[in-house]
């Protein structure tokens, strides 16, 4: 349930990304990051769901897997806080995002 909170959060600070569009300062970084990772977490858990834990040959690739996806998601929250904090902020009108970044 965690994971999928998780990728509820992502899907909702892509929205906020993609509704800035290009003109946002770390579009293309932040853009990439996060479908990356996300795409990633979700190979991962579907590899450790597939594989047996009962069985002891699987049980160290198991943790090692595990330990990766945790990591990984660690570093989905702080690239979320950052999108968060460097002002992807979601704007409900044009001239407001077009004030704020005059082209």
């Amino acid at each position: 349930m965690l994971d999928m909170a998780l990728f509820m959060s992502n899907a909702t600070r892509l929205k906020t990304v993609l509704e800035q569009g290009p003109f946002l300062q770390y579009y293309t970084t932040l853009l990439t990051l996060s479908l990356l990772l996300q795409v990633v977490i979700s190979l991962l858990l579907v590899v450790i769901a597939k594989l047996n834990l009962n069985e002891v040959e699987h049980q160290w690739r198991l943790n090692q897997l595990n330990n990766a996806a945790t990591t990984l998601v660690f570093i989905t929250v702080v690239i979320n806080i950052f999108i968060t904090v460097l002002g992807a902020h979601k704007t409900d009108s044009v001239a407001a995002r077009t004030f704020s970044n005059p082209i």
